[in-house]
């Protein structure tokens, strides 16, 4: 039931991902900052639209459809109920609900163009990147190894809820009839699986030099090419509508 834990494999769909896009990890990066910072500064419900309609794009670009929907359709739930049910249902309670949504729609935008960065970008990519702005080893080994565990986990966590429905041990019925039991069934085999994926983790990492004094030398060194041009350029014309257009939340 255990994943691959390996730093040196990567998924196909995220090489063939990343690939298809040519974007350089580090514009990745800055994108990431750059609308996390811009979204969640006094001001930045007026960015929110142009940040959501840049994170759908890049959803599309890279092929994960299901993110592409799933953003809008979170991000409009959360607009009926911050913005449109105070109207309809003044109260108390909707006035908790709307204060809520005002900011966890600027976590929703952000954490969609994270989710790229994460989803096309592999740790060698990432290392490569973090060498070349001369990070220190410490943070970006930390930060590569914990880009490969996220998806490690996630497969964990599909193999033992398929073993629990295997057993019959999931369900509305039974989670709310023995919360806590179900609870420990779910924690107790993830929390093992993940030891074993950290102990798997380190030792690849050990195995390829990630902890070595040396400077390793990239096969594939970041560039800056036309895909990130494209991405400043539509960076920029999001950034004058957002100013330019009048605000659609606020």
């Amino acid at each position: 039931m255990s994943a691959p834990a390996s730093l040196d494999t990567d998924a196909p769909a995220v090489v063939a991902s990343a690939n298809r896009l040519g974007l350089d990890p580090r514009s990745k990066i800055i994108l990431v900052i750059l609308v996390s910072a811009v979204v969640m500064s006094p001001g930045g419900l007026r960015f929110v639209p142009a940040a959501l309609a840049l994170a759908v794009a890049l959803a599309a670009w890279e092929g994960a459809w299901r993110r592409a929907v799933a953003l809008p359709v979170v991000a409009g739930a959360m607009w009926v109920l911050g913005w449109l049910l105070p109207l309809w249902w003044p109260n108390a309670f909707t006035a908790i609900v709307s204060i809520a949504c005002v900011y966890l729609i600027r976590f929703v935008v952000a954490i969609g163009v994270g989710m790229h960065l994460i989803a096309t970008t592999s740790p060698t990519q990432l290392s490569a990147a973090f060498r070349s702005w001369r990070i220190p080893r410490a943070i970006s080994v930390t930060l590569a190894v914990m880009l490969r565990f996220f998806p490690v986990v996630a497969y964990e966590a599909d193999a033992v809820l398929d073993a629990m429905r295997l057993r019959g041990l999931t369900g509305p019925t039974g989670f709310l009839c023995h919360p806590i039991l179900s609870l420990e069934r779910f924690a107790v085999p993830m929390i093992a699986a993940s030891l074993r994926a950290s102990e798997d983790l380190s030792a690849s990492a050990i195995l390829r030099g990630l902890g070595s004094r040396r400077t390793p030398t990239s096969m594939n060194p970041p560039r800056f090419a036309a895909p990130d041009l494209i991405l400043l350029l539509a960076l920029l014309a999001l950034a004058a509508w957002a100013l330019l257009a009048p605000p659609l939340l606020s």
